[in-house]
């Protein structure tokens, strides 16, 4: 089964690429205006280079989001800028003033399309992993404590992040059983890694101090470290309501099973205790969202078949789930 539309190949994102210059049409961009896809994820994400300037068209997959939400995630990040919590991209409005364009796709559904200022940066280097999680930590919280906090405005509507979003009868990534490479010993240890997951996430229960809403993707591919500017939070696509510990586990996406990873926790750690509090029980779960995350991700792949990360590991990345699986099933902390 897939459950991304933009799984078909050239021909689709040829078409999308034609709804990313529609698009621009809407906003105060000249005729000249030229539009580069930069990547394919949940969306395809254009450049858009219009003489000197730059911004950034996300055009959106379809049906994974209902009404509401996109405008929802964005009242968040631009909340999040404004009071000064974290620098995230501003949101460009096209020429009528909105924020969210729909825009007409010949033989398909129109599609959502959102504007974004240009973020100078780049991706945090791998071989500062451990240094630069301290900091991750404390943004982190910073973001937590302003989800506790900030007034959400009235029909603000995101997603969730929870057991039945990983394991339900309609998971938002599809079921890990469906992941490629997994047979009949994968199905075994990861059902009993789902057991296990279930019974501590039941027992750790999803009160407020421990479940709000969180980035629920903060890979290092979602930051831009800028030497200027710091560094800026982007895609907020998937931020929804979850359990806080959840964005480490996002933040660890692909390179869990990395030997630098117990002391990028450590760091993790000291950082957003700078920030707030972090109980030692919350502390010890980490690994349960880690197994939580990894689960998802296997699930994902299976999903998203022409996503160069998904192509590139394939099912090196189930048996290296299951060698993590045994791990922390024989010691879950």
């Amino acid at each position: 089964m897939r459950f991304h539309d933009l799984s078909d190949g050239d021909g689709v994102l040829d078409r999308v690429a034609a709804v990313a210059r529609r698009a621009l049409r809407r906003y105060d961009m000249s005729p000249g205006a030229e539009v580069s896809l930069l990547n394919v994820s949940e969306n395809a994400t254009f450049l858009v280079e219009d003489g000197g300037a730059r911004t950034v068209l996300r055009v959106h997959r379809l049906g994974y989001h209902p009404p509401g939400a996109i405008t929802s995630e964005l009242d968040w990040l631009t909340a999040l800028r404004e009071e000064g919590v974290v620098p995230t991209p501003a949101v460009v409005p096209a020429r009528d003033g909105s924020r969210v364009v729909t825009v007409e796709d010949p033989g398909a559904p129109p599609r959502d399309c959102v504007m974004f200022a240009f973020v100078p940066g780049a991706e945090p280097p791998e071989d500062r992993l451990v240094q630069d999680f301290e900091p991750l930590g404390a943004v982190t919280a910073r973001m937590h404590a302003h989800a506790r906090r900030w007034a959400r405005p009235p029909g603000f509507t995101r997603f969730h992040w929870d057991v039945d979003a990983a394991f339900g009868p309609a998971p938002r990534w599809g079921r890990w059983r469906d992941g490629v490479g997994v047979g009949r010993e994968e199905r075994e240890v990861l059902g009993r890694l789902e057991r296990e997951l279930r019974a501590r996430l039941a027992a750790f229960g999803a009160g407020p101090d421990r479940y709000g809403l969180i980035h629920a993707d903060l890979r290092l591919a979602n930051l831009l470290v800028d030497a200027g500017a710091g560094t800026t939070v982007i895609d907020f696509d998937d931020c929804g309501f979850g359990w806080f510990m959840y964005d480490f586990a996002a933040a660890v996406s692909f390179i869990e099973h990395r030997p630098e990873v117990p002391d990028m926790l450590d760091a993790w750690v000291r950082g957003y205790r700078t920030v707030l509090d972090l109980p030692e029980e919350d502390e010890r779960e980490l690994w349960t969202f880690v197994m939580l995350r990894r689960l998802l991700l296997v699930a994902w792949i299976g999903t998203h078949p022409v996503v160069d990360i998904a192509q590139q590991l394939g099912a090196g990345y189930t048996e290296g789930t299951c060698a993590l699986a045994d791990r922390y099933l024989t010691n879950p902390r």
